[in-house]
C-alpha cells in the first residue's frame, strides 16, 4: 500500500499542468498580464534576466518558420520557453497561421511544471506591452485613441489601453472594411468607450492622444506631419527590416524613442531612418524596462511626442506563463500530464 501512495505521490510531483486556451482564457485577466508585463520589464531595467536571442528555422518546403524563445527571470525565478509557429499556407488546412506553445519549467531541477497554449498568451502580453509603455509614456488625460489594425493585436491593445487609461473615444481602422464592422460590434461589449469605424486615417491621428498601429504593412500606415503635441504613439505591428508601419518623420520627430528590447532597432521603423541617415542609434532613448525600473523617468511634458516600438519579448512570455500557471493552481482548472513516467 504504501509503495502504491509514493507512486501516486512521485506521478504528480513529476506531473504537467496541461493548460488550453479555454482553461487560460477562464483565468488570466489582462490586469494580472499586465502586472507580470510590468514585473519582467523591471527585471530587464535591473539587468536581472536571461534572454538570449530567439533562435528562427526556416522550413521553405512548407512556408512556414519556428522561432524557439527561452527566458529566465531571476527575482520571479521563473523558467520557461515559447515555440511559435507562423505558417503562411495553414489557411489552406483551416488552422491559423501564428500558433505558440510554452513550456514552463521549475528553475531548481528543470523539469517541465506546465505546458500551455502560447497563442492566447502572446495576445495578452502584447496588449499588456502596450498598456505598460501607455501607463509610462502618454499623458495622464489621455483618451482619444486610433487603432489601425482591426485583428486580434487591435483587440488585445484597446483593452489593455483601458486599463491604464480613461478611453472614451475610439477610430478603429483596416483594409478589410468587414473586421472594422466586427471589431465594433465586438468590443463595444468589452470596454466603455464610443468606438467608431474611422473614415480618414490623418483626421484621427491628428485628433488622438493616444495611436496604436498593429498591422502585418510593409509601408508605413501613419506619418509623422499628423502627430500633434503629447501624442503617444505603439508600434506593434512589425518585426522584420523590411517592414514600416510608422515613417521615418514619426521617428523624427518623436521626443523619446523607446524599446521593448534593443532588438527592435533592427525593424523597419527604426532600421530605415537610421540607414538613411534621418536618425542616429544613439538618440533612441532606451529599453522600456529602465524607465519601469526607474533608471530613466518616462513622459516628462505635457508637449512631448513619444514613440514605443515592440516585437515581442521572451521574458513577457514566461513571467505571464508563471501568473497563468499560479491561477491555474489556485483555482484547480487543467489537468495534469505524466512525462517522466
Amino acid at each position: 500500500m504504501l509503495n502504491v501512495l509514493m507512486v501516486i505521490l512521485m506521478r504528480n510531483k513529476n506531473a504537467a499542468l496541461l493548460l488550453s486556451r479555454k482553461n487560460l482564457e477562464s483565468i488570466l485577466k489582462m490586469k494580472d498580464v499586465i502586472e507580470a508585463v510590468k514585473e519582467a520589464y523591471r527585471e530587464r531595467g535591473l539587468n536581472s534576466v536571461l534572454m538570449p536571442s530567439r533562435i528562427r528555422i526556416d522550413v521553405e518546403r512548407y512556408n512556414g518558420n519556428i522561432l524557439i524563445m527561452p527566458a529566465y527571470l531571476k527575482s520571479m525565478d521563473a523558467l520557461g520557453t515559447k515555440l511559435v509557429t507562423t505558417h503562411l499556407e495553414n489557411f489552406k488546412f483551416n488552422l491559423p497561421t501564428v500558433m505558440g506553445v510554452i513550456v514552463l519549467n521549475d528553475p531548481k531541477t528543470g523539469i517541465p511544471l506546465s505546458i500551455m497554449d502560447g497563442t492566447y498568451i502572446t495576445a495578452l502580453r502584447t496588449g499588456a506591452a502596450g498598456a505598460v509603455a501607455a501607463e509610462y509614456l502618454s499623458r495622464k488625460d489621455s483618451s482619444i485613441v486610433t487603432i489601425i489594425g482591426a485583428g486580434v493585436q487591435g483587440c488585445s491593445q484597446l483593452i489593455g489601453l483601458c486599463e491604464v487609461r480613461k478611453i472614451k473615444k475610439v477610430f478603429i481602422f483596416d483594409v478589410d472594411q468587414k473586421k472594422c464592422e466586427e471589431y465594433v460590434k465586438v468590443m463595444r461589449e468589452h470596454v466603455d468607450a464610443e468606438i467608431i469605424k474611422g473614415s480618414s486615417i490623418k483626421d484621427a491621428v491628428q485628433e488622438s492622444d493616444i495611436v496604436v498601429t498593429a498591422t502585418s504593412s510593409s509601408t508605413p500606415v501613419i506619418k509623422g506631419e499628423w502627430l500633434t503635441e503629447g501624442c503617444h504613439v505603439n508600434g506593434i505591428g512589425s518585426h522584420s527590416p523590411d517592414a514600416r508601419e510608422l515613417d521615418e518623420n514619426v521617428i523624427k520627430k518623436a521626443s523619446k524613442i523607446v524599446l521593448d528590447t534593443w532588438d527592435a532597432k533592427n525593424v523597419g521603423d527604426i532600421a530605415y531612418p537610421i540607414s538613411k541617415g534621418m536618425f542616429k542609434e544613439e538618440n533612441i532613448y532606451g529599453e522600456i524596462g529602465e524607465i519601469v525600473a526607474g533608471k530613466k523617468p518616462g513622459r516628462i511634458t505635457e508637449k512631448e511626442i513619444t514613440v514605443f516600438k515592440s516585437v515581442g519579448t521572451a521574458i513577457t512570455d514566461v513571467a505571464t506563463a508563471l501568473k497563468a500557471y499560479k491561477l491555474a493552481k489556485e483555482k484547480g482548472v487543467g489537468h495534469y500530464i505524466s512525462i517522466l513516467d
